[in-house]
């Protein structure tokens, strides 16, 4: 049975990684189709004396989106960058192969879950709220004639925004995967020192 847990807590460890660079890869590419089709319709200017960006105007109605969505970008890139540094702790304090685990190992699990989850739900409600001022507010006309005069990217797409649910969905998975794990190491660790008290009983 061990052997069976080890190997399956093996492949858990190693998910949490991949899906931890799935989403540091979400991060980068969520803004792509935002940028090309609204960037040159927003009116930028960099504020004296500290250099941040602010939207000034708009050439198209609600383009100033991609204004206000640059503060939650930065905040989920460096929150996958996070997410890739606990999924490399996990490997870091064995917990893909210990047969049983110590604090660290339950410290390891802990932060990647909590971390994860908290990433997940601050996300989701923040992609929600943007996915709804994107459909809301943007003058999809008045974007077409822009995209025609100028040759930018045209779209009316959520794909960008609804993909999330994939993303953090598989990101819970993992997590709810560790978790399990978790238990299961607990319950053959408890079985095997009774099996060991037995037998040194019976001695």
């Amino acid at each position: 049975m061990y052997k069976t847990q080890l190997k399956i807590q093996k492949f858990t460890c190693l998910a949490a990684i991949i899906i931890s660079a799935l989403v540091f890869v979400y991060a980068l590419g969520i803004m792509t189709d935002i940028y090309d089709s609204l960037y040159q319709a927003v009116t930028i200017k960099t504020e004296t004396g500290t250099g941040n960006k602010y939207a000034s105007g708009e050439k198209v109605g609600g383009a100033t989106i991609y204004m206000d969505m640059q503060g939650f970008n930065q905040k989920l890139l460096i929150g996958s960058i996070v997410m890739i540094v606990l999924g490399a702790f996990l490997f870091v304090t064995n917990t893909s192969t210990r047969r049983r685990y110590y604090i660290t190992n339950y410290i390891a699990i802990g932060l990647y879950s909590v971390v994860g989850l908290a990433l997940t739900v601050y996300s989701h409600i923040q992609i929600q709220a943007f996915r709804t001022q994107f459909l809301t507010t943007v003058d999809f006309e008045g974007l077409k004639e822009f995209s025609d005069m100028w040759g930018t990217l045209y779209t009316e797409s959520t794909f960008a925004f609804d993909i999330h649910y994939l993303v953090f969905g598989l990101l819970v998975l993992v997590i709810a995967a560790l978790i399990a794990n978790v238990v299961w190491k607990l319950k053959l660790m408890s079985e095997e020192k009774a099996l060991l008290a037995g037998k040194g009983a019976k001695a």
